[in-house]
């Protein structure tokens, strides 16, 4: 069914009133008869001005003008005088299409008219029941309904505040009026003349201002509520592209989004900043041929705002953004990219960093978090990122240090790890689902074996570093833990060392063919005996494994360590 559309157009203004002038000649020049409410807060030199740059328009007329607040009903009072004086002036309306001053046509207006042609009949409101979908964003839902609400939210906050919280501790709660099931939606609406005169002449108007008088924000739901009452068919979509950011607040138009909006097809767009002078250069599109009567296809452009909200709230993956840093696990993600720590392996083998950087396409450093010095990988003063080498520098932020170092390198980075080195990430990386953990305990004591200090300081350091240890291992047991964690102690690691290096690689980087070579491994002599010195002295070493004795390793270990 298609029919003749006279369409009028209620434009609501309040500020940048010479582009609300522009937009006024966009529509009126289109074939619109326009009605513009300007805001009785605008400086009258200003509306004057306006009304000069309108002056050989015959199709606009001023409404009387109110005193707008936002979020009270006083914005549908504007627009109920609005369309009163617009349908008397221009009784030919068929249509009513809401805007604002900062609404940008996109499409040719004749496009729009012959659109709304193929279903004369139908409104175009965004109608969303209060009760079963939640619309809000930011703020109220159903309690905009039921409760009082006389002030104001943005000039008397407190009270407002104040006022809601009283009337909840109380079970305070307003009659709806009887028929009304509240909607909520978008307050840019197009309805047709039959259903909007039915609106204002309700027989019951008086009641229904008087109870949306002293709801919250009624322009979101005084016509949408009351259209579901006199509308023959709705369409709950508004035809006025209007995307809202996770506050509630709308997003503004700049003249690089002009690709996507010309591809969203829609009508009409809001809020486009006045200082956009391509963008308002470059719409309207401008009709030829036969106008084009596809209905606006926004997907592609909502994609990219939800991407756009999500990136706002959650940020980039290990970016820590200073708006979010000081809130705890606000992030998103810990890090940016998967890394692993390989602790207790550079004690067993020597040489197992340069070893290890043969057999993986990673960055393999040393101890990043070693007590003497940051050991980047091939030991520069400057690492990766204009990051230096300072122990003082990185335990300030020990955190912000891995971070970094992880994003803003391209590869994977690898360090090694041990008791003797700042402990201060373990819980850290033991939560990060980026970390995969590599932890051979007890691999400490090796190095101890040719230090060539007295028993007793060698004592004192093993109670130091396994105490270490078994702190870090609490955190490693606990159920928070996020990490990929292979843990092995020293004697079961020493039966196999071949499959853990093996599977180890393996989990990094899949497609290593399975590994024929060990590093040179540490000399072991005098072990037993130390272990069992440790033992007599009244320190039990608890981490190397139960019984470690050479003679229950593998021949070719034995031979090793020999």
């Amino acid at each position: 069914m298609t029919g003749a559309v006279e369409l009028g157009v209620i434009l609501l203004c309040h500020a940048d009133l010479d582009m609300a002038a522009r937009m006024a000649r966009i529509w009126a020049e289109g074939g619109a008869k326009v009605a513009v409410h300007v805001d009785a807060k605008a400086p009258a030199d200003a509306v004057a001005t306006m009304q000069a740059a309108m002056a050989d328009l015959d199709g606009v007329i001023f409404t009387r003008r109110h005193r707008c607040d936002w979020g009270r009903f006083s914005l549908v009072q504007a627009t109920q005088d609005a369309a009163e004086s617009l349908l008397e002036r221009f009784p030919e309306v068929t249509h009513v299409y809401l805007a604002s001053g900062s609404c940008l046509p996109l499409r040719p207006v004749r496009e729009l008219i012959g659109y709304l042609g193929l279903a004369p009949d139908r409104d175009h409101i965004e109608s969303v029941s209060a009760y079963e979908v939640g619309w809000t964003v930011g703020g109220l839902n159903e309690e905009r309904f039921t409760l009082w609400f006389p002030f104001d939210w943005r000039k008397q906050r407190r009270l407002f505040d104040r006022c809601v919280e009283f009337q909840r501790r109380r079970g305070i709660r307003r009659k709806l009026p009887e028929g009304i099931t509240p909607h909520l939606g978008s307050q840019w609406w197009c309805l047709t003349a039959t259903t909007l005169r039915a609106i204002l002449k309700d027989p019951r108007r008086r009641e229904f201002d008087r109870y949306f008088r002293l709801s919250w924000i009624p322009d979101e739901s005084y016509f949408q509520t009351l259209a579901r009452r006199h509308s023959a068919r709705i369409e709950s979509r508004s035809l006025t592209m209007a995307k809202f950011d996770h506050k509630g607040r709308p997003y503004q138009l700049y003249d690089d989004h002009i690709p996507m909006l010309e591809e969203s097809r829609c009508f009409v767009a809001r809020k486009v900043w006045s200082g956009a002078t391509k963008l308002l250069g470059y719409f309207p599109t401008p009709l030829s041929g036969a106008p084009d009567l596809s209905p606006p296809q926004p997907a592609s452009i909502e994609r990219a705002i939800k991407k756009t909200v999500n990136r706002r709230q959650r940020g980039r993956p290990g970016l820590y953004m200073q708006s979010r840093y000081p809130r705890k696990d606000a992030e998103n993600g810990k890090t940016s990219a998967p890394y692993a720590v390989f602790q207790g392996f550079s004690d067993i083998f020597p040489e197992f960093e340069s070893w290890l950087t043969g057999h993986l396409s990673a960055d393999v450093h040393g101890h990043l978090l070693g007590p003497e010095s940051v050991e980047f990988a091939g030991r520069p003063k400057i690492g990766p990122g204009a990051i230096p080498d300072s122990v003082a520098m990185r335990d300030r932020d020990a955190q912000g240090f891995l971070t970094s170092l992880i994003r803003i390198t391209p590869k994977m980075q690898v360090f090694q790890f041990s008791p003797r080195d700042n402990q201060v990430l373990n819980w850290f990386i033991a939560t990060d689902p980026n970390a995969h953990l590599f932890v051979v305990t007890g691999a400490w004591v090796l190095p101890l074996l040719q230090s060539g200090m007295p028993f007793d300081d060698v004592r004192r350091m093993a109670a130091r570093l396994q105490r270490a240890e078994l702190e870090q291992l609490e955190v490693l047991k606990s159920v928070w833990v996020r990490a990929r964690l292979q843990l092995h102690d020293l004697s079961d690691f020493l039966a196999r060392p071949q499959a853990i290096l093996n599977e180890a690689v393996q989990q990094l980087e899949p497609q290593v063919p399975d590994l024929n070579d060990l590093p040179r491994m540490r000399d072991m002599s005098g072990l037993e005996e130390l272990l069992r010195r440790l033992r007599n002295s009244g320190l039990p070493p608890r981490l190397t494994g139960d019984d470690l004795l050479l003679s229950t390793l593998p021949d070719t270990q034995r031979t090793a360590a020999e």
